[in-house]
């Protein structure tokens, strides 16, 4: 047994986002003890640590703080070094420009295994225990980024990207349906629940227009047949105008999300349900929210890439009113943040700023529940992660104001009584060099090479 001392912060229990306010937990001098199996035995005032835990080491984290492993329910693995490339465009432009040819350089192992090392280090060293991933379209890849999250102990749900058709700089990346569907069949029997679990597959179709009807009937197909095992489905949906245009033009569909709903012509299964994520959602119909809301999906909302690619903004009021579950996407290398936290930021910027009647000031609260709760609920892991609560799996990072210049003057004039305020700050004000401990049930992840 060990227990952790510091400020714990984290919203408890199982709320709605609306009631994220009231379940803020913010513990000036808190404890967290984790068990030899690396789940949490006691999350509290440290003054109120239990006498069985009187003779346990002491980790004094102070006067850092506890929070919860933050969760990114989107990014690109095989986009780790383009951040901020330069498409002279907007999405479509951009992937055929600089992702597309990036993307076909993990044809290459030994480049596949450096940018998997990569992928890992950064995500260990923002705080992110936790991720849905876009993967590759080249199995050794992914074999590569599976065999380093095993090896470094991140949570990580991930699938090959899948393409059958696409434009002449994706066509390295493509293969025919029944490669796809072989593919991405061995890829789910070889990985999904590696790891003792911190390791799943997802079925990762890159966009609607990336593929055919006949590939999604594929597709969804495979999928009734393993989403009972936890198999997850993830794919972009009603990002930009342009996309949207072209979707409804090539399928002959009302609605985007009709692709992925099995109403093409001819029908099919439905991809939706409780892990299915949608990325983006930025232009969504008032149908496709209700239909996301009714099945249980969730969207992972990328305020930064849509600043980047001029998409525009999802509607926080609208999406959220309808009743679908948003978490946090940092959507590298779209969006130029690693970090969750900067994210954030971004995210209360976009809200603030949407038109007269649609604006609003995003509680504190509900900034982190985004980035935690509601990643894990995302996620289906809602009883493992996402807080820390007694008996869930130990994901949490220590944050360090003293790591960071300025950061321990700016908190200084904050109450720390004053939960909300402190939140907003710690939130909004810290940079990746803050974080100072990453753990996975229990266990502290480290950058250094294998």
């Amino acid at each position: 047994m060990r227990v952790y001392r510091g400020h714990l912060i984290h919203i408890g229990g199982a709320p709605r986002l609306a009631e994220a306010h009231h379940h803020l937990v913010s513990v000036p001098d808190g404890a967290l003890a984790v068990d030899e199996n690396g789940t949490i035995a006691f999350s509290g005032r440290h003054d109120q640590l239990p006498a069985t835990l009187a003779g346990a080491d002491v980790v004094d984290c102070r006067p850092g703080f506890l929070l919860p492993g933050f969760i990114d329910t989107h990014l690109h693995f095989p986009q780790t070094h383009c951040v901020d490339s330069y498409g002279g465009g907007q999405l479509l432009d951009w992937l055929q420009r600089c992702i597309f040819p990036a993307e076909a350089r993990l044809a290459d192992t030994d480049y596949a295994r450096t940018v998997a090392r990569d992928f890992c280090r950064r995500r260990i060293a923002v705080g992110t225990t936790t991720a849905l991933v876009f993967g590759s379209a080249f199995p050794d890849a992914q074999d590569a980024l599976f065999e380093e999250a095993c090896r470094t102990g991140l949570r990580t749900i991930s699938g090959r990207g899948i393409q059958t058709v696409g434009p002449a700089a994706a066509m390295p990346l493509l293969t025919d349906d029944a490669t796809a569907i072989e593919l991405t069949d061995n890829e789910i029997r070889r990985w999904h629940g590696a790891a003792d679990g911190l390791v799943a597959v997802a079925v990762v179709p890159r966009f609607a227009l990336s593929v055919t009807a006949a590939t999604l009937h594929a597709l969804g197909e495979l999928y009734d047949a393993v989403r009972g095992s936890g198999v997850y489905f993830h794919t972009h949906l009603c990002e930009n105008i342009g996309e949207i245009e072209a979707v409804r033009s090539d399928f002959g569909v009302q609605h985007y999300l009709d692709t992925y709903d099995g109403r093409l012509t001819g029908g099919g299964r439905s991809l939706l349900g409780r892990r299915s994520v949608f990325a983006h959602a930025v232009h969504c119909s008032d149908h496709e929210l209700g239909r996301l809301a009714e099945t249980g999906s969730s969207v992972a909302h990328c305020p930064t890439s849509q600043l980047f690619l001029g998409s525009g903004t999802m509607p926080w009021r609208r999406t959220t009113a309808a009743g679908v579950n948003v978490a946090l996407g940092t959507d590298v290398a779209a969006g130029d943040e690693w970090s969750i936290p900067r994210v954030l930021n971004d995210c209360f910027k976009v809200h603030i700023s949407e038109p007269v009647g649609q604006d609003l000031s995003i509680p504190p609260a509900e900034l982190l529940f985004t980035a935690t709760v509601a990643g894990a609920r995302a996620l289906d892991m809602e009883e493992r992660v996402g807080n820390l609560d007694v008996g869930k799996e130990a994901d949490f990072v220590v944050i360090d104001p003293r790591r960071q210049p300025m950061l321990p003057a700016v908190l200084a004039p904050i109450d720390p009584d004053d939960s909300h305020r402190l939140l907003f700050t710690l939130l909004l004000s810290m940079r990746e060099e803050a974080v100072d401990q990453v753990f996975v049930r229990g266990h502290r992840l480290t950058t250094a090479p294998g």
